[in-house]
């Protein structure tokens, strides 16, 4: 056997092996599918710890092309206004999808309240103390033409984890990957309006500790990342 055909053999037995590993390492057991039949709603309460939910009156128009982009992204959202006893209002929205590959990933709000003609002015890192256990979120300033300020906090998860950057993110998919699992995940948004940042994010901050408080284990390993 020459040389040149032994190069082709050793070739093409690296090509099989990379097919088969290719083959093997590619999830296809959905987490969803995985996961008890319950849907956010279900999961989130209307009213707890003070909070309650706001019922619209009116219903906002829709772009029909921008609902037709979240119902191929997301499986389930939820958009809530609270109110609590002192008549301070947090703005929730919750957008889940059952896969979270690049093609079906969540769309962070940085890059959404631009498209719709917001100003991001800040955009940080930071975490809640929820009991013995920190939640990453991102927080960010945002404004409508100098009129609407809202700030936001936000958090996505992949899976079971709470993730807040790209890199979090591609680590706890290959995780997920290696053991043959597609995640699911979402995108946890409060929101308010308010000039003042500051005492927006710390009635934020006391929403986002109240509801966890009242899920259950299972609700908050899913919709924060947690079990405390």
């Amino acid at each position: 056997m020459n040389r040149t055909m032994m190069k082709a053999l050793v070739a093409g037995g690296l090509m099989v092996m990379s097919a088969a590993g290719a083959k093997y390492l590619t999830p296809t057991q959905h987490m969803s599918q995985m996961r008890p039949e319950r849907t956010l709603e279900q999961m989130i309460p209307t009213r707890f710890a003070g909070w309650a939910e706001e019922k619209m009156l009116a219903n906002s128009v829709v772009d029909p092309q921008i609902e037709e982009e979240l119902k191929r992204i997301y499986t389930q959202t939820v958009n809530r206004t609270y109110v609590n006893e002192q008549g301070e209002r947090i703005m929730l929205s919750v957008a889940y999808g059952t896969d979270q590959s690049d093609s079906s990933q969540v769309h962070y709000p940085e890059v959404c309240y631009p498209a719709q003609g917001f100003r991001v002015t800040s955009n940080q890192q930071s975490s809640i103390t929820l009991g013995g256990a920190r939640l990453p979120v991102k927080r960010l300033e945002t404004n409508f033409q100098q009129q609407r300020f809202e700030p936001v906090t936000y958090w996505t998860t992949v899976g079971d984890k709470a993730v807040t950057n790209g890199i979090d993110k591609k680590l706890a998919e290959m995780r997920y990957g290696f053991s043959g699992t597609i995640p699911d995940g979402l995108l946890f948004r409060v929101s308010s309006i308010d000039r003042e940042s500051a005492s927006a994010f710390a009635v934020q901050e006391q929403f986002v500790r109240a509801l966890a408080s009242a899920l259950d284990p299972a609700a908050r390993q899913r919709l924060m990342g947690m079990t405390q």
